[in-house]
């Protein structure tokens, strides 16, 4: 019987193509949009997640997200570090720059200014150098896609310079850093280069960088600085999520994303759906005349399951392969750096759409299950 509904279901190629295209196209839609939707979300919190060395981000109070900060006071590092249960707190400067290339090509860079003494927040998975090469003078450490953007088709080597602000930068180290939520590159560099970098003003202290003390919970002594200093301190999933939660409620990325799913998922429902509900509405005759022969409702039940699945699997798996090559085409290209095709996703659609085609079964299947043998003798 399987065999007999695997012809039934081929035999014609327009429904069965169209049906596989249906399900192919809202899978890859899917899997797609909310992929690079949950890719552009973490790249909001990239300076974030590559900081590894710290436990807690304070701030000002009011501070929303990563990307507009106030700056605190010298005072309010010494009031932090007084808090009990802080084994160190250190400057972290986070800003932008204008970086001029020796041939005139000039770009905005993401700007980080990590504390003299610790480089704390320094990158963690270097190319070429290493963080403590950021001692040296004028040294600052850029981002291999900034790199390829300055260099484009020159081997990555070590010894190039810009020019910030009237002031010379040597590179002396190239990081993997995350890709951020805008394109520009992004360069470390120590916190007093950092000022003269962007030029000096009163107060440019953008965080304040803390690891808790061996045997002291994070969640405590970020409480504990809050409390004490009434500054606003965040554990470094904090951050990130406050940061996402920022660009979801205030920017039009998740309208727009979301959007392209609905549309994506209504196309696989309605389409999927109609089609095989009007695949099975034209074969009655044929499921009537195996009811004449005495196949029970129970086993044409599992033949019409076994056409939905097998729709919904090669559907689904067309759509997969084809979202993964999409990803892996894209993959290294600076403006989609980062973006990759999450399993999370997957799953997820992949839930979605063998419900959508059980349900189109589900219904179409109560008009096989009230269908009397006679129909076959009928004109």
């Amino acid at each position: 019987m399987n065999s007999i509904a695997v012809k039934m279901l081929t035999g014609d190629r327009a429904k069965y193509l169209g049906l596989i295209f249906a399900i192919a196209f809202s899978t890859f839609l899917l899997e797609n949009q909310s992929s690079i939707f949950a890719g552009i979300m973490k790249r909001t919190t990239s300076q974030i997640i590559d900081v590894t060395d710290a436990d807690i981000w304070v701030m000002d109070r009011q501070t929303q997200y990563a990307d507009e900060v106030k700056a605190l006071t010298e005072n309010d590092l010494y009031r932090v570090r007084g808090v009990p249960g802080v084994e160190w707190a250190v400057r972290l400067y986070k800003g932008s720059a204008r970086a001029t290339a020796p041939d005139g090509k000039f770009r905005q860079v993401i700007l980080m200014g990590l504390d003299d003494a610790t480089l704390a927040g320094s990158p963690q998975k270097m190319v070429l150098g290493s963080a403590r090469d950021l001692e040296e003078p004028d040294a600052v450490i850029i981002d291999l896609a900034g790199y390829k953007f300055f260099f484009p088709n020159e081997p990555v080597r070590l010894g190039k310079t810009f020019e910030l602000n009237d002031h010379r930068a040597t590179i002396v180290g190239i990081a993997d850093a995350s890709a951020p939520f805008t394109t520009f590159p992004v360069m470390f560099t120590r916190y007093n280069q950092a000022l003269d970098y962007v030029g000096r003003e009163r107060n440019q202290l953008s965080f304040v960088l803390v690891k808790a003390r061996p045997g002291v919970a994070p969640d405590t002594l970020r409480r504990r600085i809050e409390s004490t200093t009434g500054l606003q301190a965040k554990t470094g999933d904090e951050f990130a999520w406050q940061t996402v939660g920022y660009y979801m409620q205030n920017t039009g990325i998740p309208v727009n994303f979301g959007i392209t799913i609905l549309i994506a998922l209504i196309v696989g429902s309605v389409v999927a759906g109609q089609t095989f509900y009007i695949f099975t509405s034209e074969n009655l005759k044929q499921f009537g005349a195996l009811k004449a022969i005495g196949v029970t409702n129970g086993r044409l039940s599992g033949m019409i399951l076994l056409q939905a699945l097998m729709v919904a699997v090669i559907g689904f798996s067309i759509g997969t392969g084809l979202c993964a090559v999409f990803f892996e085409i894209f993959r290294n290209k600076m403006q989609t750096r980062g973006l990759v095709l999450l399993w999370q996703s997957v799953a997820g659609t992949g839930v979605a759409i063998f419900a959508v085609v059980m349900i189109a079964s589900i219904l179409s299947l109560r008009r096989v299950l009230v269908l009397e043998p006679s129909v076959v003798f009928r004109g």
